[in-house]
């Protein structure tokens, strides 16, 4: 992997602590102003490791292939939906204009965006349980919601999906009870 372009801020407010976190493709690591030039080389190493620590926990090994994709759906239909839902395939496929995902129970696929390849875990599991439901429940109506909602972050992920939308200027949104 390359070594992403850092930008070092320093400040004389900041005393003793150290931080990091991603402004577009720069890093951005703030120092306190009295550290030295090696102390500095140190923790620019070590905020870079830890960034990358972190964001690496927060992806989704399904991100990998269509194959973990189906595998990370046996998983969750398992776990959610009582292995009810069981899909016949599971698929990265090009950005989609409006969705994030869509589902046809008829021949039991789900096709999976890849905007959604960089989400956090919890995220892309949404969506794949909001898919598997589809495969026992068409539309979005109470019984539909009652099996997502089994998802204890569906709320939260709704809300991440939504600002990514809005972020990304996109026009996708949440399909709520109809």
């Amino acid at each position: 992997m390359a070594k992403p372009q850092v930008e070092v801020r320093r400040s004389r407010r900041r005393r003793n602590t150290v931080s990091a976190y991603r402004e577009g493709d720069t890093v951005v690591v703030l120092l306190p102003a009295r550290m030295s030039r090696a102390e500095e080389e140190h923790w620019v190493a070590e905020m870079l490791r830890r960034l990358q620590k972190s964001e690496t926990r927060r992806r989704s090994p399904a991100r990998a292939s269509d194959e973990a994709l189906l595998i990370r759906c046996h998983e969750l239909t398992g776990r959610y939906l009582g292995g009810r839902a069981v899909p016949s395939s599971v698929r990265w496929v090009p950005p989609m204009r409006t969705r994030w995902a869509s589902c046809t129970p008829a021949e039991g696929t789900i096709r999976v965006s890849d905007r959604l390849r960089d989400v956090p875990a919890w995220v892309l599991d949404y969506v794949l349980v909001h898919e598997l439901a589809h495969l026992l429940v068409p539309g979005h109506g109470k019984d539909f919601w009652r099996l997502v909602r089994q998802y204890p972050k569906t709320d939260r992920a709704i809300g991440y999906l939504e600002g990514l939308s809005a972020a990304a200027g996109l026009r996708i949104t949440t399909d709520e009870e109809e």
